[in-house]
């Protein structure tokens, strides 16, 4: 059982580590508004928590790529996913084409500020040399949150255009993972798109895009406020240009009859 986060202290052993990545993703890629103090504090605990878990992954000799994916598959199943019927009372009551618009700047929204929070701790901790190692592990953090994000995002559009992955829960995680790593749809016509997500092209694939997200998180670390202002901004666009991409994706495969969304209503059948 983790520790509690009020008992806890800089530096103290972590009792459960993967569990509580998965806790505080969850409650990062939640629906619900959180103060900006409440997710720097978040995000500044996840960063310390995956701090130990990659020096213990360095010392057993795995790779930054493979140990980065691998906290990322263990946290997937933990990405809080709504269905139509809750995306709908979530915004408003829009559906279609307003409901995905509205998804996709509510995700530009939250990682653009897990950005420029991510930007701004790496600007303050590289004017201050002595706290410079531990400036890596605040992107490293930035890099799982906006990915989880990205993933809710791609999985959400999936049910807004009626695009019904079946599989249990930790399977439809693991193929909107795989999806998100090749910025692309799941068809829901090819019956290996969620027996086979876990082949090894698959977690190369996821590799290569943390990785990649990673990087692009690397150009922000700079002093003064240069990297709060640059994450926010790449992490906006980056966003923006996987909604797009997934949604002209998803609407040459919505389904045939209908608008291409699953009406509140018939939710029920779909899970029968």
């Amino acid at each position: 059982m983790a520790v509690p986060e009020k008992d806890q202290q800089p530096g103290s052993e972590i009792a459960d580590p993967e569990r509580e990545v998965g806790e505080l993703v969850g409650r990062l890629t939640g629906s619900g508004e959180l103060e900006p103090a409440e997710r720097r504090r978040l995000l500044g605990r996840l960063a310390q928590v995956l701090s130990a878990g990659a020096k213990k992954a360095r010392a057993s000799g795995a790779g930054r790529g493979r140990w980065l994916a691998d906290v990322f598959l263990n946290i997937a199943p933990r990405i809080p996913i709504r269905d139509l019927h809750t995306l709908a009372e979530h915004h408003h009551g829009l559906t279609g084409e307003e409901l995905a618009d509205d998804l996709v700047r509510t995700a530009q929204k939250a990682t653009m500020t897990v950005g420029a929070i991510g930007g701004a701790l790496a600007a303050a901790e590289f004017a201050a040399p002595p706290l410079l190692l531990s400036a890596p592990a605040q992107l490293v953090a930035e890099t799982i949150v906006v990915a989880a994000i990205e993933v809710k995002l791609l999985a959400e559009l999936h049910e807004v255009y009626g695009v019904r992955v079946e599989g249990t829960g930790t399977q439809r995680a693991i193929a909107f993972t795989a999806a998100w790593a090749r910025q692309r749809g799941i068809d829901p016509l090819a019956p290996a798109s969620v027996s086979l997500a876990l082949g090894a092209a698959t977690k190369t694939a996821l590799r290569n895009r943390l990785m990649r997200t990673l990087g692009r998180h690397l150009t922000t670390f700079g002093p003064f406020l240069t990297g709060a202002v640059a994450g926010g901004a790449l992490n906006r666009m980056a966003t923006k240009k996987l909604g797009e991409a997934i949604r002209n994706d998803l609407r040459v495969k919505m389904p045939p009859t209908g608008s291409g969304a699953v009406e509140p209503s018939s939710r029920g059948e779909l899970n029968a």
